[in-house]
Order: structure tokens, then C-alpha cells, then sequence
């Protein structure tokens, strides 16, 4: 059997050993509900004030400002529906067009109810376009919801910057921030760097803790109702009984990335460049999707001209080598992306877009790995395409001013 190449880690991570021998206790004798009153369930109420304690100090934040969730979609929809909720008088919202799709399909949702919904664009390199958003504060603004990195690219926006504007604009503006990809990689201060900040998402299985765990941060003061109603858990603000094993889980797997951020960062950045510089010798007609900006040290994203990201992916997998071409959550959708179409990119690369994102368990023998079979795939899918020409190992003539075009002409 092939050994697995897991590449994807965007998408998802392992869990950290270090993380499932801390939730192990928890799945086995200290079983209690932690809501009860009974000496039993003592523990694992200790538990989830050590780990709410963790989680706030990893963030620069207060215990009682931290959330926990199920995952960060229902983060960024309990911090979006609940700042709607508690400020029923405005109803005009600015965020990205390169949001990921727990928040960018809810924007979609609240302009199809009334709401006016601004986008604010990027350019072919995925850099926001700051002067579009600063024109497009108004006097009713009530929420700004801007992605600390791009999930598909890895593209870090200037959040600090965005809030700072938005609150010397008018300090009544709500400021949300999806840090799914930047938790546990960039250090995150909310008392600091990013004071201006109201609310922050994030999701454990994006740092190795488990799938169905996340918190959201919301600042003492800031007007958010609750958006799961039907208990009096965390404090009234989210029904339901606390996931004990998970929420220390996330505390763990965060407290690991503090402990070794700089390490991982350097080693996955130098595993990142080199898998970029030798894929980008080795397959001609193919460009970095945010290589002119700044990114997160895991992720490359590479558009490849002429071929389609399905076949990249199938023929990767063969060979035991998982990747993706977007988003995990819209994978099943034969639509390009809505980030790489929002960047210009061209139709001839827009659906040969592949992304590999690396974790701190990504070794350089699969770096080489990948090295090695993935411009032969690139190649043998070419010969198929009709915009190639297999004798000459180069677009056919007619097709190379396409490769400047976002659409299909006619």
C-alpha cells in the first residue's frame, strides 16, 4: 500500500499526540457532565476553565471573552447573526470577496434579505484593495468581516490596519476577523496588534486538535447575541453541553503551536519554498496565486495552465499524495473558485489552480516526493489538452493570448 502524503493541511490536520493523550481522560472516567452539581463533575468543570484560562492567554484576551464553539463556521455565524441581532438599526456590512464560505455564502444569504452587502476586491496577487474599503465605510456601517489569511492562497490581510480604520471611523462599527488559518501559525495579541478587534474565529482541526471544536472571541462590551439559544452554557452565550475532551484538546494544540512557533515556522517555510522553486522550474506555463504578497509559510498555490485541477488531484492521490484545488468545503463544486476568480486569474489556470499546505509532520522526503511525480502528471495531462501541442512541449499558438483572459471568449 502506498504511504500517505498529506499535503492538505488547510483543509484539515492530525491530531498532535501531545493533544489526544490530554483529551484521553476526558473520553473515558471523567465522562461527567461539567454543568452538574455533583462532586463527579468537578474535574471537568476545572477542565474547561484551565482550557477557556489556555485559549485566552494564547490570544492576549480575557477568560470570560472566549467562546467555545462547535467549529469556526459556527464561530463566524454567531459572530455575524449575533451583531445583527443586537444592533437591529443598521443593516449595511462590508466584507471581502475572498472570504472563506462560513462567512462569504452568510453575506450572500443577508444581502438576499435586505442587507447591503459591500465586497471589497483584491488584485491578481490577492492584496486587498484598501481604498475600496475605506470608501466603502458609511455613516451606517454596522460590521466589518475580514479573513486574517486566505485559506486558498494564504494571502495575510492587514486585519490591525483594517479594524484601526474602521474604529477611528466610527468606534460603533463592529469588527470581526476569521483566524481559522492564522491561529496556532502567526501570533495572535489582542491587546496589542490587534486591539481594535471585537471578534475572532477559529477552529481546532486547522491546528491539531480535533474536528468539532472552535471558540470566538468577543471583546467585554461588544453588542452580540447569543446564536444557539436552548441552554445556560458558556455563560448563556451558547447552548449545549460543553464538548469537555475537545475544549482541552484546543487548549493543548494551541499551547503547543506557542511553544514551538518559531521552530515549525522556519522549517515549514523552508520545506514551502523549496517545493515552490523546484515545481516552478520544473512545470513551465505555471505562476504562484499570491506569491507577491504576504503569506502564510505553509501554503503554495499554484496555478498551472491548460490542464484541470481534478485530474492534478486524482493522479496525485494514486500516488498517495493528498492535495487540494481550493477550499475543502466547496471541493464537491465544479465551479472555479470564487478567491482565484476574484483575482483575475486566468481561465486557461483558474481550474488547474492546485494548493499543498504543509503541517509541522511534513518531512523533506515527501517534499522530494511530490517534487518528483507531480511534473510528470502535470505533463502527461497536458498532451490531452487541446490547448497544448505535445510535439513542441508548449501551448499551441492560438491558445497563448488566452492565458491573459479571466473568461472564455464568446
Amino acid at each position: 500500500m502506498t504511504e500517505t502524503i498529506y499535503l492538505d493541511n488547510n483543509a484539515t490536520t492530525r491530531v498532535a499526540p501531545e493533544v489526544l493523550d490530554a483529551m484521553k481522560p476526558f473520553l473515558d472516567e471523567l465522562y461527567f457532565n461539567p454543568s452538574s452539581v455533583y462532586e463527579a463533575a468537578r474535574t471537568p468543570r476545572d477542565a474547561v476553565s484551565k482550557a477557556r484560562k489556555t485559549v485566552a492567554q494564547s490570544l492576549g484576551a480575557r477568560s470570560d471573552e472566549i467562546l467555545f464553539t462547535g467549529c469556526a463556521t459556527e464561530s463566524n455565524n454567531t459572530a455575524i447573526f449575533g451583531t445583527i441581532a443586537a444592533n437591529p438599526g443598521r443593516r449595511h456590512i462590508i466584507t471581502t470577496g475572498v472570504e472563506h464560505p462560513a462567512v462569504f455564502e452568510v453575506a450572500g444569504e443577508l444581502r438576499r434579505r435586505g442587507f447591503e452587502v459591500d465586497f471589497v476586491p483584491v488584485d491578481r496577487s490577492g492584496r486587498l484593495d484598501m481604498g475600496a474599503y475605506v470608501r466603502a465605510l458609511r455613516p451606517d456601517t454596522l460590521l466589518v468581516s475580514a479573513m486574517h489569511a486566505n485559506n486558498e492562497t494564504g494571502a495575510v490581510f492587514p486585519v490591525a490596519d483594517i479594524a484601526r480604520i474602521a474604529k477611528e471611523t466610527d468606534p460603533s462599527v463592529v469588527v470581526h476577523t476569521d483566524a481559522t488559518q492564522t491561529a496556532g501559525k502567526l501570533p495572535l495579541d489582542l491587546r496589542n496588534d490587534l486591539k481594535h478587534i471585537d471578534l475572532l474565529s477559529l477552529s481546532g482541526h486547522k491546528l491539531h486538535a480535533p474536528k468539532g471544536i472552535g471558540a470566538l472571541f468577543v471583546r467585554r462590551g461588544t453588542p452580540c447575541r447569543p446564536f444557539m439559544l436552548g441552554g445556560h452554557q458558556e455563560d448563556g452565550r451558547r447552548a449545549g453541553t460543553e464538548n469537555v475532551a475537545f475544549i482541552v484538546g484546543l487548549a493543548r494544540a494551541l499551547e503547543l503551536a506557542g511553544e514551538h512557533h518559531e521552530q515549525d515556522e522556519q522549517r515549514i517555510r523552508s520545506l514551502r519554498d523549496r517545493l515552490e522553486a523546484a515545481l516552478s522550474k520544473a512545470i513551465p506555463y505555471s505562476e504562484v496565486n499570491g506569491g507577491e504578497v504576504k503569506r502564510l509559510s505553509n501554503t503554495l498555490n499554484l496555478a498551472i495552465h491548460f490542464i484541470e485541477g481534478e485530474g492534478m488531484l486524482y493522479q496525485l492521490s494514486a500516488e498517495g499524495i493528498c492535495a487540494s484545488s481550493g477550499s475543502a468545503c466547496t471541493s464537491g463544486s465544479l465551479e472555479p473558485s470564487h478567491v482565484l476568480r476574484a483575482m483575475s486569474v486566468p481561465f486557461t489556470a483558474v481550474h488547474g489552480s492546485i494548493r499543498f499546505s504543509l503541517s509541522r509532520y511534513t518531512t523533506e522526503a515527501e517534499i522530494d516526493r511530490v517534487i518528483e511525480v507531480f511534473p510528470p502528471i502535470v505533463n502527461n495531462l497536458r498532451r490531452l489538452s487541446p490547448f497544448w501541442d505535445a510535439k513542441t512541449s508548449a501551448p499551441r499558438p492560438e491558445a497563448e493570448p488566452l492565458m491573459h483572459q479571466t473568461e472564455m471568449p464568446g
